[in-house]
């Protein structure tokens, strides 16, 4: 080795050690920087280059600084997206669906009250052969006098009274059978009830079309007077026929030995009239 490289070699070893030691003087370069750029505005001074390269710095510098400003957008919008709280979902019950048990049941119609005795008891029917009337029809003036009778008989026309077998101690129907054997185009037919105690009407029927009678219920000379009256242009045709009238009376067997009905009628141009009494079973 030469003493030439030897000698290159130990200054450039210095020359390292000596810029690992320098420390820059910012101060003095910051002046040098000013003025650099004082000499830069004097009239005279011209540009060292072309005015392109400064128009080259200027729009790297703005999109340096556009990158700048994006970077920090997005770093901004990433932390505010970050540190947003999540979206919650709210759930919404089911709209519940009404029970049985809570609806309002639909309402029942109520019985028709059963008719009530004089005494407070309620009495049936038993034995009857046709729905009671329960409304008397017509006018309550005094019941029609009818033609004398001889008997329980009188031609094409015959008759029968009796108790019906489903009286009570409280409750009693009185029935009257008529039989012809002519067609009858007039009839009147008339119950009389003794009053015996706590006697009042609780209805009357007629195995007959009831629109085809006027009917109607009176008291009379210590009576109960039912009397069914067929209206003016109806017929009774031939056969058997019942007319009943239905009463409370006071509680006990009640004797109706003094009860009787009576009924008039024509038949081809024959009156007719009959009578008899309830000398059956005491009700």
């Amino acid at each position: 080795m030469r003493h030439q490289d030897v000698h290159d070699d130990e200054l450039i070893a210095r020359l390292h050690e000596a810029a690992e030691g320098h420390e820059p003087d910012r101060s003095r370069i910051l002046a040098r920087l000013e003025r650099g750029m004082a000499a830069r505005s004097r009239p005279d001074h011209r540009a060292t280059r072309p005015p392109v390269f400064g128009w080259v710095r200027v729009v790297s510098a703005t999109a340096a600084v556009a990158g700048v400003l994006a970077i920090g957008g997005y770093a901004v919008a990433s932390a505010v997206k970050s540190t947003s709280p999540a979206e919650q979902t709210v759930s919404v019950p089911p709209t519940p669906t009404p029970s049985p048990d809570t609806t309002s049941p639909t309402p029942v119609k109520p019985a028709a009250p059963k008719p009530s005795s004089g005494s407070g008891a309620t009495h049936s029917t038993p034995g009857a052969t046709a729905p009671p009337t329960t409304s008397a029809t017509g006018s309550p003036s005094a019941p029609p006098a009818l033609p004398a009778a001889s008997g329980a008989q009188d031609g094409p026309l015959w008759s029968d009274g009796s108790i019906d077998p489903g009286s009570n101690d409280f409750w009693a129907q009185s029935d009257i059978t008529l039989k012809t054997t002519k067609q009858l185009i007039a009839l009147t037919v008339q119950l009389r009830v003794k009053q015996t105690g706590g006697v009042t009407s609780s209805g009357a029927w007629r195995s007959l079309p009831e629109q085809d009678f006027t009917q109607t219920v009176t008291e009379q000379d210590g009576f109960l007077v039912y009397t069914w009256v067929l209206k003016e242009g109806r017929t009774v045709a031939v056969g058997d026929w019942v007319f009943a009238g239905q009463y409370n009376h006071a509680r006990g067997g009640r004797d109706a030995k003094d009860d009787s009905y009576s009924a008039a009628g024509t038949a081809a141009g024959q009156q007719l009239a009959v009578k008899g009494d309830f000398a059956g079973p005491k009700s």
